[in-house]
């Protein structure tokens, strides 16, 4: 046969498997030597990508095996629908067609999914724009979407995949879901349940029949995933009861005609309950067999508690870790007496290696720098692995605030057995909170609000901070800046400067006067230990008085507190309708200065600065009032410690005392008091209302807080996350019990009656949300005083001789904290 007037076609049978590719010649061709190579049939492809994955070239010798490895090599780059080879003499040409090119991925109908996460999906398997159009791609993109609407119970899901042509050999791919309702939890059974109730088992599930929150919670939508969390816990329930062998035989979900009701069905074997007859050590416990008996917390007599074995093999293998033993295997071996339902257990230990780390690595930081990180780490380097060290290095990082997640992962190092790597993987949160406002009043006119806060700045982990309030009430410039290693040594500097004019929101009650505060400090932190840290600073700072006397005329006034302690002088014997001692004629002493000198421990164990479940925080400040016009001692100490009750509920206690009073022969300076109520103290009182107060002008019922010298607040709290807040474990719902009042000297002409109100501890409950926002940190309370002051009238004049309680039931702030 001539070989110039052979003519050889091949085809794919089926294009997606290449390996099934078989190419036939529709007769055979005697090798030869190509002398050219033509490409045919191309629209989108470059002929370079086709020379490329040949392999044949010009000079090489044809044969039919290697037309069917071509042919096969250009199927496997997936941008062709058909490719044939023909032969022409001794040239080949090679003839294409080419897939469609996508332009454009749609979803039409989808509200349970993120139409971006979809499309982010299918870009990873390769469906996207400018990608060749794979029918297999886009048939298991939408098998798997339905698998998804199911997941979330939408048994009716329609998945209508649309390609429609359009120009320069490109397709339009369109996913049409047709949702409809969601199938609904209509009953769950447990079948097999002896020693307890049903109804207590099903209170453990996360999934139920529905409830007047599910709305809401969504808690009676069926997912696979909830049903396997809650079978954990309902193992979890048994095993920690003593029923060592309880097993779970089946679960059935049984969907109704009309795809609309499920009824889930859990059958169970409950078996007999254990008792632990004794525990016994087993293998190299490194010579430390007492130190590891004290860690153990299952307790011989009582019932199999499966918990207790888990934690007691963690802290087996935690305490081998502070040897440098990180991969110490510790497993609880069971020997079980089912003739007297008791179990005695075996904690067999094999230390394996000791390791070293080799390298600390950080990811997930796209802003903090590395050093910010690496420098809270005590586990180094080329250090033999320590488990303390490392648990104390994670939590001095999620201490930090900057981060949702921390998380140190430990990997062996390939062909090195005695040797470890470190990666520290953390979650950013944003740091920063911007304010800007402006607001108009005609009482205030235009005012305006800007503040910028960074507690992060440029990933250094310094924190900056400027606020300017024009308001009438409260204007204030001010510039604070923290270092937190202003030295290698872990040494902090701070340094704030302000200015801050205040005065009374309510005029009428609070008085009518202007509080001038200028200043600068300078702080050092000190860390005596890993916990610890002590404070010294120095500042200078100015208070400057005006009592507005001009508008004592419109029946406003000042609290007598403030006009003893600048020395004002007031009318003596009134003058027409207005009383002696209302009108300010003058001060002797219109400013004071002084130095403050500071000094401070603060003490943080907490596993989290952001949502902390376990430790301890305490703070002490002494603050002494060294030089100037003012002389006084003012100490304080916080006290908060936190309770993790299980993975979903903490409590967490707060006490917070203070005492302060004048040296050498001086009178306290008012405006250093002590404030309570609010959020931040005793909720469901207004801000700063709490304790002693001035006396009320005849017909005013309420006179001015002026705070006190003494202080005692205490607050309980139980949180938990809030419903439906997935991911972001900042986001919590808490209720609370707060207690407390701020005490000090009678105000003058207060009446014995009038100073006993005040000193009354107030009380209050409620409920609260915190979120860690991106603008700050956010709390809302509701609460409901349970102690607090009602208005006593005098029964012959009938004017008010005790004023209430300011209520504020709601209460929302940003950047407050208990």
């Amino acid at each position: 046969m001539n070989k110039n007037s052979n003519r050889f076609r091949l085809r794919s049978v089926v294009a997606v498997v290449a390996s099934a590719l078989a190419a036939t010649a529709a007769w055979a061709v005697e090798p030869f030597t190509v002398r050219d190579i033509r490409v045919e049939g191309l629209q989108r492809v470059e002929a370079g990508t086709i020379f490329a994955s040949l392999p044949l070239r010009v000079g090489d010798t044809y044969s039919d095996e290697r037309g069917s490895a071509a042919i096969r090599a250009l199927f496997d780059l997936g941008l062709f629908k058909d490719v044939r080879i023909d032969v022409n003499g001794n040239v080949l040409v090679v003839i294409v067609e080419e897939r469609p090119t996508i332009a454009d991925v749609d979803f039409v109908g989808t509200k349970e999914f993120d139409k971006a996460a979809l499309q982010k999906a299918l870009r990873e398997i390769g469906l996207t724009d400018g990608r060749p159009y794979d029918k297999a791609l886009a048939d298991r993109a939408e098998q798997e979407l339905k698998r998804q609407y199911v997941s979330r119970s939408l048994y009716n899901a329609q998945v209508v995949t649309t390609v429609t042509p359009i120009e320069r050999n490109r397709v339009n791919l369109t996913f049409t879901v047709t949702e409809g309702e969601s199938a609904r939890i209509r009953e769950v059974h447990i079948v097999g349940s002896k020693a307890f109730s049903e109804s207590t088992l099903l209170s453990l599930f996360d999934q139920d029949s529905g409830g007047f929150m599910s709305w809401y919670t969504k808690s009676n939508q069926y997912s696979r995933a909830k049903l396997n969390a809650d079978l954990e816990t309902l193992r979890s329930y048994y095993i920690t009861r003593g029923y060592l062998e309880f097993r779970i035989e089946s679960t059935q979900v049984a969907i109704s005609p009309d795809r609309k009701d499920l009824t889930v069905t859990v059958n169970i074997t409950e078996g007999e309950k254990f008792v632990v007859a004794g525990v016994k050590l087993n293998g190299n416990y490194l010579g430390r067999d007492d130190e590891f008996k004290s860690l153990i917390t299952i307790k011989p007599g009582e019932p199999y508690n499966g918990e207790l074995v888990t934690e007691t093999t963690k802290a087996f293998s935690d305490y081998f870790g502070t040897f440098g033993y990180a991969f110490a295997r510790v497993q609880a071996v069971p020997d079980i007496d089912r003739v007297n339902n008791r179990v005695t257990l075996t904690l067999q230990a094999e230390p394996s290696r000791r390791v070293y780390v080799r390298r600390v690595s950080v990811g997930g930081n796209n802003k903090t720098r590395d050093e910010v990180i690496r420098r809270e780490f005590r586990q180094f380097e080329a250090s033999w692995y320590d488990g303390d060290k490392i648990k104390v290095s994670r939590d001095r990082v999620d201490r930090l605030g900057f981060f949702t997640e921390v998380n140190v992962e430990t990997q062996e190092v390939p062909g090195s057995p005695d040797q470890v790597d470190l990666t520290v993987n953390v979650a950013e949160k944003p740091t920063g909170s911007l304010q800007l406002g402006a607001g108009y009043s005609s009482a205030e006119k235009v005012a305006l609000t800007f503040g910028i806060s960074q507690e992060n700045v440029f990933g250094s982990g310094n924190f900056l901070g400027v606020q300017v309030n024009t308001s009438k009430y409260n204007r204030t410039i001010s510039l604070t800046t923290t270092d937190p290693y202003f030295t290698k040594d872990g040494i902090s500097r701070t340094v704030s400067v302000y200015h801050t004019t205040t005065r009374p929101y309510s005029q009428t009650t609070d008085g009518d006067y202007k509080l001038v505060n200028q200043g600068a400090s300078i702080r050092f932190g000190v860390p005596f230990s890993e916990l610890d840290t002590v404070f010294f600073g120095i500042g200078l700072e100015r208070y400057a008085f005006d009592p507005n006397s001009a508008t004592a005329l419109s029946g406003l006034y000042t609290p007598k507190s403030y006009l003893r302690y600048f020395q004002c002088r007031t009318n003596a014997a009134g003058e027409g309708l207005w009383p002696a001692g209302w009108i300010v004629t003058g001060c002797d002493q219109k400013s004071v200065w002084g130095v403050p000198l500071t000094v401070g421990w603060g003490r943080d164990s907490r596993d989290s600065a952001l949502v902390p479940t376990t430790g301890v925080m305490q703070r002490a400040n002494l603050e002494l009032g060294a030089g100037g016009d003012m002389q006084y001692i003012k100490t304080n100490y916080q006290y908060q410690q936190f309770f993790a009750i299980n993975k979903q509920y903490t409590f967490a206690i707060n006490a917070d005392v203070g005492y302060a009073k004048a040296l050498g022969g001086k009178v306290f300076p008012i405006f250093k008091n002590f404030y309570a109520g609010g959020l931040g103290s005793v909720r469901g009182f207004e801000q700063n209302s709490l304790g002693p107060r001035d006396v009320p002008l005849i017909g005013q019922t309420d006179g001015a807080p002026l705070g006190g010298t003494k202080k005692a607040v205490f607050n309980a709290e139980l949180s938990t996350p809030f419903p439906g807040a997935g991911n972001d474990r900042t986001l919590r719902l808490y209720g609370f019990f707060d207690v407390g009042n701020v005490f000090g000297s009678r105000a003058p002409g207060l009446t014995d009656e009038q100073y006993k109100a005040q000193k009354k501890l107030r009380a209050s409950v409620g409920l609260g949300i915190s979120w860690i926002s991106p603008l700050g940190p956010l709390r809302l309370a509701y609460a409901f005083p349970v102690k607090s002051q009602k208005e006593v009238l005098d029964p012959a004049t009938g004017f008010v001789v005790i004023p209430k309680d300011r209520i504020q039931r709601l209460q929302f702030q940003i950047g407050t904290s208990f």
